[in-house]
């Protein structure tokens, strides 16, 4: 099997907002809440204080969560701790 390589292009405002009037509310939050979970993250490298950990742990939790919703949505949705997409 070969993995393909995608890579984000941006699209008008006018066409995400048309692609998201296509999907329940509950699976957009989900997505924002996935984008920046995955963004916090990302922010955690290297030695961590008990503080940094616990935050990292938290973004890490809500980013399952968010996860939850949409891989029952589509598993083609599913964000990694990275930020792309599993």
């Amino acid at each position: 099997m070969t993995v393909s390589r995608l890579f984000p292009v941006p699209i008008p405002d006018h066409v995400a907002a048309l692609i998201g009037s296509c999907m329940p509310t509950g699976v957009l939050q989900a997505e924002i809440d996935a984008e920046c979970a995955a963004r916090e993250v990302r922010r955690f490298r290297g030695p961590m204080c008990q503080e940094d950990q616990a935050d990292r742990e938290h973004a890490l939790a809500a980013l399952a969560r968010a996860n939850k919703v949409l891989a029952a949505y589509n598993p083609g949705l599913v964000l990694r701790p990275g930020g792309g997409i599993v």
